[in-house]
């Protein structure tokens, strides 16, 4: 846990798989407490203090923190709704429940779309969508393009990135979604190429942009522990290691989906009810600094 950055990635990229699941290694404890009663060995009970310390220093105090860490001036929510998600509406009208003022959703089908357009609309005035990805927003939104965060060897017409200006009352901030390949834990390791290629992408992106202010909402596929995020993670402030696993939503083991800011705080984050889908909202309040 402690020195989890030396595990190489060369070898199927073990050193990612190994921090994707990192706050996980803590259930050793208990099991090594058990077999230090049942040895009753007292060495072994003062020797379990050092796991019990790495693991408190690196997800205790804010990772089981239920307070926010201050007001906040506005309400964001990220959802993966799942290309598969026979209820939009209902979807929408969970998602709604958290008062958001911007709404990002990822895995936007032709089908489904004007079932999640018709159904925002109304608390949701201005939109934008490129490819799978969408914003949804009280504020006015313009210059919105496409960001193209492809891969090599996926196919064209693989969309799944987008940049736009909302016009907030406490200035202009560049807002992103962006929706990372999926990986894969195989018998070789984890395949995450295309992902890690994908948050590179993205991380020039983020670093070309021109305004101040940035938020950047989605589902990357990655913990913020995981190396293969830290070309976004490196230019991007998140709420740390608050747990809010969000993947899969029946039972949650990571928080893969994201809010994150630049020159902006996020004050809380935490996950909403399920929807329809195999993912968990996950809904943050963001503070503006001077």
């Amino acid at each position: 846990m402690a020195f989890h950055s030396i595990v190489p990635n060369a070898v199927g990229r073990l050193g990612s798989l190994l921090e994707t699941f990192l706050p996980w290694l803590g259930l050793a404890v208990p099991l090594l407490l058990v077999l230090a009663l049942l040895r009753r060995s007292a060495l072994a009970l003062v020797a379990l203090l050092l796991p019990v310390a790495v693991w408190g220093s690196l997800f205790g105090g804010s990772a089981l923190a239920d307070e926010d860490r201050g007001a906040h001036d506005i309400v964001a929510v990220q959802h993966n709704v799942s290309d598969e998600n026979s209820d939009p509406e209902g979807t929408v009208s969970d998602l709604i429940e958290a008062a958001p003022d911007v709404v990002a959703l990822e895995e936007l089908t032709p089908s489904a779309l004007p079932a999640y357009e018709s159904a925002l609309a109304a608390d949701y005035p201005h939109h934008a969508v490129e490819g799978t990805v969408g914003l949804w927003s009280r504020y006015p939104l313009s210059d919105v393009r496409p960001v193209d965060i492809k891969p090599e060897g996926i196919p064209e017409g693989w969309n799944r990135g987008l940049r736009t200006t909302a016009r907030t009352p406490q200035g202009d901030i560049a807002v992103y979604v962006a929706h990372l390949p999926s990986v894969r834990i195989r018998w070789n390791g984890l395949s995450s190429g295309w992902r890690d290629e994908s948050a590179g992408l993205l991380g020039e992106a983020l670093a070309a942009e021109k305004l101040t202010k940035v938020l950047l909402l989605g589902d990357l596929n990655s913990t913020v522990d995981d190396r293969g995020l830290d070309p976004v993670t490196e230019q991007m402030d998140s709420a740390g290691r608050h747990f809010a696993f969000s993947w899969p939503a029946t039972f949650p083991v990571s928080r893969i989906d994201h809010v994150m800011a630049r020159s902006m705080v996020i004050t809380d984050i935490r996950t909403l009810p399920a929807t329809g889908s195999d993912h968990l909202p996950v809904a943050a309040g963001i503070r503006f600094e001077p």
